[in-house]
């Protein structure tokens, strides 16, 4: 059995992992951390895991105190993953960090969005984990660093486009709309039912922190600088991300031609499902799981083209890719613990 510990694991990311990794046969979690809930019994803090996880109490993550584990996950927010991810590499055999902290590669880039790191030794050893781009890196890491929630839906929706040169340069537009989940546990009044319920807004235009993530991705495919307009938008709803990708193409693609390029892409990858054509995806349809459903369409005349994504922004936007990484770290097949159907 693959022995893992959690850190961070009473936030909406660590409940995901403790609920796929209940039911994973090759995987024991061994601890968890919580500096909130420290001493207290997992099953009593999350109640739905009553029979799963039975005899772990959450510890404090600065006590000290960790058990032997295979693999490390860091569900902390940025800035503290940092500080616990070495130690983690020195005892572990393999990690995956959920926060921002080694995503981006450029050690200034990061600075501009998130503040001083303390960690920039790691960046370059730190692999990128999107398996649908990445899987060969990913497998040989000991570091690997899942990817945001919003550039999950994004890079997936653009890179069969990037990928054959297909777009005009600064014509990229990404609209996406989030499930309150994303901004995390700890309430705040923005993000409270009373000021949510009924609303629908978009925030932090121009200076969300997940920009510079897409455009990273982007631009490797490419090899040049890729320019992205990205805005974020807040649903009444609890979880979920739809992005609806804006983009004019350098020649006209009917539908059809578009279909069969996304088809072509992710025909075998195990958690994209690209809807028949003339369908586009509603974030209901992947609840609760890791798959990302996808449609596409084109204007041939006016060379442009509009590609929908619907990905659950807790499972495939972060717990349950996360151990889709974890999988591939360790030889596993990487569906395994993760091939359920989604929950609506």
């Amino acid at each position: 059995m693959i022995r893992a510990v959690i850190f961070g694991g009473s936030g909406y990311t660590g409940f995901e992992l403790l609920r796929i990794l209940a039911t994973h046969p090759e995987v024991e979690v061994v601890g968890a951390t919580s500096r909130k809930y420290k001493g207290e019994a997992v099953t009593d803090v999350f109640p739905s895991l009553a029979g799963f996880h039975d005899g772990l109490r959450f510890t404090d993550p600065g006590a000290g105190e960790r058990p032997a584990a295979d693999v490390g996950f860091s569900a902390l927010p940025h800035g503290a993953s940092q500080l616990v991810v070495p130690g983690l590499l020195e005892t572990c055999r393999g990690v995956v960090d959920l926060s921002a902290d080694f995503r981006l590669k450029d050690p200034g880039q990061y600075a501009s969005w998130y503040g001083p790191h303390g960690a920039e030794d790691l960046l370059d050893e730190a692999v990128y984990g999107l398996p649908e781009l990445h899987r060969e890196e990913i497998g040989k890491a000991r570091l690997v660093a899942n990817p945001g929630c919003y550039p999950t839906g994004a890079i997936l929706a653009l890179a069969p486009l990037l990928k054959e040169g297909l777009v005009e340069d600064g014509s990229i537009v990404v609209d996406s709309k989030s499930g309150v989940s994303g901004a995390g546990r700890g309430g705040t009044l923005e993000t409270s039912f009373v000021e949510v319920a009924g609303g629908f807004k978009a925030y932090k235009i121009g200076a969300h922190r997940h920009t510079p993530e897409i455009a990273q991705e982007l631009s490797a495919l490419t090899g040049r600088a890729v320019d992205v307009t990205f805005t974020p938008h807040l649903l009444p709803v609890s979880r979920g991300i739809l992005t609806t990708a804006y983009a004019t193409l350098k020649e006209g693609y009917s539908t059809a031609r578009l279909h069969g390029l996304y088809r072509k892409t992710y025909g075998h990858e195990p958690f994209v499902r690209v809807m028949d054509e003339g369908r586009f995806p509603d974030i209901g349809q992947v609840r609760c799981s890791n798959y990302c459903d996808m449609g596409v369409w084109g204007d041939e005349g006016r060379k442009k083209v509009v590609v929908i994504s619907a990905i659950d922004n807790l499972v495939k936007g972060a717990a349950g890719q996360a151990v889709q990484n974890m999988n591939i770290l360790f030889g596993l097949d990487e569906t395994t613990g993760l091939r359920t159907p989604p929950a609506s």
